[in-house]
């Protein structure tokens, strides 16, 4: 790599075709060693993988381009060097030690990594594609806990950021604490004008490593502490998987750049919420993840609550909260110390002796959605804060789409007054079924149940009327109609009915059972 940040676009190009031609993908990891060696590796083990690869070349007779790729970039195994030579017959070995892939002595006679490479694949709002992906050799490649400016690949956590994104095309995105860039890259693919910034030297340089190798050219990467790099800038979308990490401040820990804003508690979380109004465009819109405290007998949610500023809508979503001693045990087992040692012991004794000075019981981990209100707004400030913990029952693929739709929803019932929802034609949404229970012979259900098959899989429980309203919400009859009709049915009270049914259709609207018209 350059210095200063900067790339070698000529090397890099030439290892962008040397690993096309070597067809190192996902699918062809995958057919190397096996769904079950692949397994293996997400639980750091590669010895499947490992085994599988010797049978092929034991099977073959010989080196293949892609088995070497992976056993130096994905397993962190030396290679021989005529091998990688083969697998790299435009770059080079030579080409490969300038870009800082390898440690390529000239005398010696196998090459090690000095960095992790490996394709990535995604499906988005523009379809299915795939990238290559450089960052810091893992623990399972050093052979020990990893180094306070490691620069993490791509972890769960930024599947799962990248699978939230909405696909709104914007001027220009930022990507707050970019580290290897894939959300700056996934930003690209919607925003003309990419800003992404980093604490970090060595995650800017990789990053824009990333970038090139990948073929993307809209991205400006800038050095600084959160929005220090921007000041005085606004921008249509903000994404940040910022270093939300809660990590005491104390002697002897380590403050991991990736993950560790250097902040107590969630306070970094906090600056992040407190600094993004003033660099929204109106009706911008931020999405980042986070960790957040709950102190006492304080409920976390009121907390966040008085971060946000009136000027900003939000919907928060908590998927899942650890007790303090889960939370210490993931982090510390996290940066590579394993569990039985001294050092760990010490460590954890740190991360809970930090939790109780502040009263801390639990730690809440979620999304964060907030989009600048336009300075004429007249309707309140979206307040939604929502716990959904569990599995979606599903992957996070198309939730970036949902979180757009109901935002749209949203704004569509909030300005639309009771009259007006009443001459509103809805539809039922294509993903929703409803599901019914019966006493054995009895003629009436006991139990009904609308499930939603996308989004955040949603279940809302039924009485008749509204069953009957779902129902018959086919885009032919108005709600009011419905409700007229369905008040002879159950001889009920229009108004009445009308009272008990709206709040619930509203609610329906907002999380995507029913659809407005004009509404996709």
């Amino acid at each position: 790599m350059v210095e200063n940040g900067g790339v070698d676009s000529e090397l890099i190009g030439r290892l962008r075709s040397d690993l096309t031609a070597a067809g190192f993908s996902v699918a062809a990891l995958t057919g190397l060693w096996g769904v079950d060696a692949d397994a293996a590796l997400h639980r750091n083990q590669r010895v499947p993988a490992l085994r599988a690869l010797a049978a092929l070349r034991e099977s073959l007779g010989r080196a293949v381009p892609s088995a070497t790729l992976a056993r130096l970039f994905v397993l962190g195994l030396p290679v021989a060097r005529e091998e990688l030579a083969e697998a790299l017959p435009t770059l080079g070995v030579d080409g490969a030690g300038q870009l800082g892939l390898v440690a390529a002595d000239a005398t010696a006679a196998q090459v090690r990594p000095l960095l992790d490479l490996r394709p990535y694949s995604f499906i988005d709002a523009h379809g299915a594609s795939s990238w290559w992906i450089a960052s810091d050799l893992g623990e399972l490649a050093l052979g020990h806990p990893l180094g306070e400016s490691h620069v993490l690949g791509v972890g769960g956590a930024s599947v799962t950021l990248s699978g939230l994104l909405m696909p709104i095309e914007v001027e220009r995105a930022l990507d707050l604490g970019t580290g290897c860039g894939i959300q700056a890259m996934h930003a690209a693919r919607n925003g003309r004008r990419v800003v992404a910034t980093d604490i970090s030297e060595r995650a800017l340089e990789l990053a824009a490593l990333n970038a090139e190798l990948n073929g993307i050219r809209s991205i400006e990467f800038r050095l600084g502490s959160l929005f220090e790099p921007v000041a005085g800038e606004r921008f249509d979308h903000i994404i940040s998987n910022p270093p939300f990490v809660i990590t005491p401040r104390a002697e002897g820990v380590p403050a991991y750049e990736y993950r560790d804003g250097g902040m107590v508690g969630d306070g970094l979380v906090e600056a992040v919420i407190r600094g993004i109004p003033e660099h929204l465009t109106a009706d911008g819109v931020a999405q980042l993840l986070g960790n957040w405290e709950y102190r006492g007998d304080g409920d976390a949610f009121d907390r966040m609550r008085s971060w946000l500023d009136d000027s900003l809508d939000a919907w928060i979503i908590e998927r899942e909260v650890q007790q303090p001693s889960e939370y210490a045990e993931t982090w510390i087992r996290d940066g590579g110390t394993r569990p039985g040692t001294p050092e760990f012991d010490r460590l954890y004794a740190s991360w809970l002796d930090d939790f109780a000075a502040r009263g801390v019981n639990r730690v809440g981990f979620g999304y964060m959605l907030l989009r600048r209100r336009p300075a004429h707004a007249t309707t309140p400030p979206l307040r939604r804060f929502e716990r959904l913990h569990g599995s979606l029952g599903q992957n996070n693929a198309g939730l970036g789409s949902h979180l757009a739709d109901s935002l749209g929803a949203w704004d569509w019932q909030a300005a639309t007054d009771d009259a007006s929802l009443l001459a509103a034609h809805l539809t039922v949404a294509p993903d929703v079924t409803e599901e019914r229970h019966y006493w054995p012979g009895a003629s009436d259900p006991t139990l009904m149940t609308l499930h939603q098959g996308g989004g955040f899989g949603r279940s809302v429980q039924l009485d008749t009327a509204l069953a009957a309203l779902v129902g018959a919400s086919d885009g032919e009859l108005s709600v009011g109609a419905i409700i007229a009709a369905l008040a002879q049915l159950l001889d009920a009270s229009v108004a009445d009915l009308t009272a008990a049914l709206l709040p619930a259709v509203r609610d329906l609207v907002t999380d995507g059972f029913l659809r407005p018209p004009g509404l996709s």
